[in-house]
């Protein structure tokens, strides 16, 4: 079995050099980070976790919570984390949650955080009333997404109402009127669905239209394609006319997309569709997706940046502490064949 040693001879640096890299030390050049971490890779070496967390009080692992993997958005996000820590030389062990709170109180728990340094955590149950969960945490924590906001924590999040808005205009720009809302839910902490609802509704009453509640589609079993198919189904089946559809996720695009199909309606000279999270699936849809990009790689990059940084805080005191951040990533619509041009 290769050892630390064997690492830093093929890669012509010190075994201190490969345990600074393995370790997360962020002052280490990135030419000689990817050195390490390509020798890493040919000789096939493993990290003694239990050794290392003896030795340093650190892992080299981060742990990443989302509500499942199934949905492409989470399942794309969590590549990206992936992909960040990777270039950062940590690695990421990842929990679904299964939407449900008892699993996102579990993500937080001892002991299954014990091999984690520290956690980056997108919550779908918990709510505002919770937030204090957060602060009594003793390890970094970095928060993904709209609920459970604190101003004790670091938070990256997205353009939620403006994508959502973006999204309506576009439609309204290409003289759209009768435009459904597909993904609507009853729950109070709905979160994403009721800021990009209030995106939708802002875009309409600021051209002197008023929400037809005959267009809204809800999704309470989830976002994905079966749901959005349904949801579809049940605003056409309503008998209510429908030229433009504003899906809050991809899936739920795709899935009213079918339905629309089915119906013999033809995208985008029937009903045109625009969806949200720009996942890879969004590209290869027939027709192509237009949808809004929230800056997931962006949200990801910061997110294990701002835990690194948490984490060099604790281990270095002499590091300035730096306040809470809270960020919000860049978005971009990306317009696509699903949507007819703009003039």
């Amino acid at each position: 079995m290769p050892t630390m040693a064997d690492v830093a001879r093929r890669a012509g640096v010190s075994a201190k050099t490969v345990s600074n890299v393995l370790s997360g030390y962020p002052y280490v050049r990135e030419s000689t980070r990817e050195r390490v971490l390509a020798a890493v890779n040919d000789l096939g070496y493993e990290i003694n976790v239990t050794a290392r967390i003896l030795r340093s009080g650190r892992s080299g692992l981060i742990g990443l919570a989302v509500p499942e993997l199934g949905q492409p958005y989470f399942g794309e996000l969590a590549d990206e984390v992936l992909a960040a820590a990777r270039r950062r030389g940590v690695h990421v062990l990842i929990e679904p949650t299964g939407f449900t709170r008892e699993g996102e109180l579990e993500a937080l728990r001892e002991p299954r955080r014990r091999l984690v340094d520290g956690l980056v955590f997108s919550p779908a149950a918990l709510d505002q009333s919770d937030a204090h969960l957060l602060e009594k945490l003793d390890y970094p924590l970095v928060l993904l997404g709209e609920q459970v906001f604190s101003t004790h924590v670091d938070h990256v999040t997205m353009h939620n109402v403006e994508g959502a808005r973006a999204a309506t205009d576009l439609l309204l720009d290409v003289g759209r009127r009768r435009i459904a809302a597909i993904g609507m839910l009853h729950a109070p902490t709905a979160g994403s669905a009721s800021l990009r609802f209030q995106g939708y509704r802002e875009a309409l009453e600021d051209r002197g239209l008023a929400v037809d509640d005959r267009l809204l589609g809800w999704a309470d079993d989830g976002w994905h394609r079966a749901n959005g198919a349904r949801a579809m189904a049940a605003v056409l089946d309503a008998g209510v006319e429908v030229d433009g559809v504003v899906a809050f996720n991809d899936a739920l695009a795709l899935g009213a997309m079918y339905e629309l199909g089915v119906r013999g309606l033809s995208i985008p000279r029937d009903v045109a569709v625009v969806g949200f999270d720009d996942v890879e699936d969004a590209r290869y849809s027939a027709p192509a997706l237009t949808t809004v990009d929230p800056g997931r790689r962006e949200i990801a990059e910061v997110a294990v940046d701002l835990l690194l940084r948490r984490l060099d805080e604790v281990a270095s005191p002499d590091l300035p502490r730096r306040p809470p951040v809270l960020h919000v990533a860049d978005l971009r619509l990306v317009e696509r064949e699903s949507t007819p041009r703009r003039d």
